[in-house]
């Protein structure tokens, strides 16, 4: 319920955003494809549209009738919903993308996200669709289809559908809600569900003071958050930042290759379950996997391409570096040269400039670390990167990381590079 009314509030506050909700509807119009795991279908046959309100689609995935279980991939565009209706032999929804609701008559709504499912006993009067602001699909599985009816009902009324949509949104300011809308994660919405009051501080702290003082751009404000969550293995908030990213157009390539260049930071163990999930989401949006490889070395090369790459960045401390290593130690630099920089840091999708950034959201994010976080803030400014970019990024990751590592990453800042008037 709270999530509900989080959308509708939402929805409510786009009005200062107008430009970007009006490309996003035009898009829809004009290429009205949602990514998912099954087939989108065709267009609802008239004989079924008549009970829906707003554009749907429907894809058969089960053939033989012998089975006696019918099963089709249900898609809804925002806004969408069919009209109250029951069945006589019940029904299960499992939902597979997107956000959408379920209620039944006398009950308050049901938020539904991917991997919710929906037992509809039979002869309950029901009706389930999209979210305003997302595309929706779900599996219809009919129960007992020898004997199962439909049998329809009024259409779902705009005032109905607002307000189970609608039923406890915490305050949002406009511009918190413009630029929720805009990452499109629906985290904030999500947290609403159970916590309005927690997703109303969270929602107006990221997406509004945050913002104001953080002045990058959308792609690498996705980036850093997504490299930053698995840092802190924080799950949420790297599956939000995924979908952030899909839902802005940011390629699947580079997505992969901000978890592989993660790799020699927090070590595989962290990365692998991050890449699990990342995969899952691509997956989910249709991406066929694996993507194209991006190594520019081979076994022979790395080392020598990987120590270039050093030196590029870094200059004269990787040789101090190597001549200060006592030789039961020097292995540990080769294996930055060769494994850190040449296996990973070569691979053309992310510029130099970028991977930068991702290491000091990663670093700031991991704690413990100032070691190396004023050696990368060093990095950052020799590839361009100035102070004011890496006090954006720590100023975004601060809602995520907390005060005591976003205020070490300053003092790492202010060390390094001291403010000219203080």
């Amino acid at each position: 319920m709270y999530r509900n009314r989080m959308i509708a509030a939402v929805l409510l506050l786009l009005w200062p955003c107008g430009i970007h909700a009006q490309t996003m509807e035009e898009t829809m119009k004009k290429e009205p494809v949602f990514m998912q795991m099954f087939p989108q279908g065709d267009p609802n046959p008239p004989a079924n549209a008549q009970y829906f309100t707003g554009r749907s689609w429907l894809a058969p995935l089960t053939r033989n009738a012998a089975l006696h279980c019918p099963i089709y991939n249900v898609t809804f565009e925002p806004g969408c919903r069919n009209n109250w209706h029951s069945h006589t032999g019940g029904q299960i929804l499992i939902v597979t993308a997107g956000r959408g609701y379920y209620q039944e008559q006398g009950q308050p709504a049901r938020a539904l996200a991917a991997g919710d499912v929906v037992e509809i006993a039979p002869d309950v009067v029901h009706w389930h669709g999209a979210a305003p602001d997302s595309w929706f699909s779900h599996l219809a599985v009919e129960c007992n289809p020898q004997t199962n009816r439909n049998t329809w009902l009024d259409p779902v009324t705009d005032e109905q559908y607002a307000a189970a949509t609608a039923a406890a949104a915490p305050e949002l300011s406009a511009a918190a809600a413009c630029n929720a809308a805009e990452w499109a994660s629906g985290e904030v919405e999500a947290l609403a569900a159970t916590d309005p009051e927690l997703a109303a501080v969270f929602g107006n702290f990221a997406f509004d003071d945050v913002r104001r003082h953080s002045d990058l751009d959308l792609r690498t404000r996705i980036l850093v958050t997504m490299a930053s969550a698995m840092a802190m293995q924080t799950g949420t908030v790297f599956e939000a930042a995924v979908r952030a990213a899909l839902a802005n157009g940011i390629e699947p390539v580079v997505l992969r290759e901000t978890v592989y260049h993660a790799v020699p930071y927090v070590g595989m163990a962290r990365a692998e379950e991050s890449l699990r999930m990342l995969n899952r989401l691509l997956a989910e949006a249709g991406v066929t996997l694996p993507l194209e490889p991006q190594s520019v070395t081979t076994p022979a090369d790395r080392a020598e391409k990987g120590l270039a790459l050093q030196k590029g960045i870094f200059g004269e401390q990787i040789d101090r570096m190597y001549a200060a290593s006592p030789k039961n130690q020097l292995h540990l630099q080769e294996f930055l040269s060769a494994n850190c920089f040449g296996d990973y840091q070569t691979r053309p999708a992310l510029d130099v400039c970028t991977r930068e950034l991702l290491t000091y959201a990663i670093l700031v994010s991991l704690g413990g670390c100032e070691a190396q976080v004023k050696g990368h803030i060093v990095g950052n400014v020799a590839v361009g990167n100035g102070k004011d970019v890496l006090l954006a990024v720590t100023t975004q990751l601060l809602p995520y990381i907390g005060y005591p590592r976003t205020l070490n990453a300053v003092a790492c800042l202010n060390e390094v590079l001291p403010e000219a008037n203080r």
